[in-house]
């Protein structure tokens, strides 16, 4: 009966030596930040820890004073008729909203065999590169925004009725992000580690999917 419990009690201190040996050099770093940022007014230290539990997890701001500065990881979600997730993605680094357009449009290719119809998207996304790939792979409408234009050409024609109208369909599948939040918990994730991410981020598309496939399964067979 000893030797076992001197077994389990040597598991138990086998376990915390492990983890004293992973979070002392988090600890560290934490102290290192904090002294350049107090002592040297450097707020942007390079490899910058913002959690000692979930060490990948990144600080993501909108750009906009009025957005809170949140914490995690970034994630693509497409989205097509009817309210389905047709694909989503999990950055291990936060990308370029531009270098995102075509590989999406061409995500959608391969999982229909056709490109979409519309491609919207908010300006982020927009780059001259982008639109012109896009009308060589025949996408009919491209309704993403560029703010910056000058050209009154451009202007006259992110204000026909077509272009407004992919940019409210955009707005609506913006709202989706809202709903995986605050649905399907996807505001934070139970999950630890990369691959706790993934899982919790495909279990709240998986279960999106399936309510509004069946809202649409019900509405169709109703008519």
């Amino acid at each position: 009966m000893k030797r076992t419990k001197d077994h389990e009690q040597n598991l138990v201190l086998t376990a915390l030596r492990k983890d004293l040996e992973t979070m002392w050099p988090r600890v560290q770093q934490v102290i290192r930040q904090a002294k350049a940022r107090v002592l040297g007014g450097n707020v942007h230290v390079a490899g910058k820890l913002v959690s000692v539990f979930e060490p990948s997890t990144e600080v993501i701001r909108k750009g906009k004073a009025s957005k809170p500065t949140e914490f995690g990881k970034m994630v693509k979600v497409q989205e097509a008729e009817n309210q389905i997730i047709t694909h989503y993605e999990v950055f291990e680094k936060r990308p370029n909203d531009a270098d995102l357009l075509l590989p999406a449009v061409r995500k959608h290719e391969e999982q229909f065999g056709r490109v979409p119809h519309l491609v919207a998207g908010d300006a982020g996304f927009y780059s001259a590169g982008n639109e012109a790939e896009l009308q060589d792979m025949g996408v009919r409408q491209i309704s993403v925004p560029n703010r910056s234009t000058k050209s009154p050409e451009r202007r006259r024609h992110q204000k026909k009725r077509s272009f407004r109208r992919g940019q409210k369909w955009r707005t609506g599948a913006e709202g989706r992000i809202s709903v995986l939040k605050w649905r399907h918990g996807l505001n934070r994730c139970r999950y630890r580690g990369d691959a706790g991410m993934h899982r919790w981020m495909g279990l709240g598309v998986i279960a999106d999917n399936l309510i509004n496939s069946g809202r649409f399964l019900a509405v169709t067979n109703n008519g």
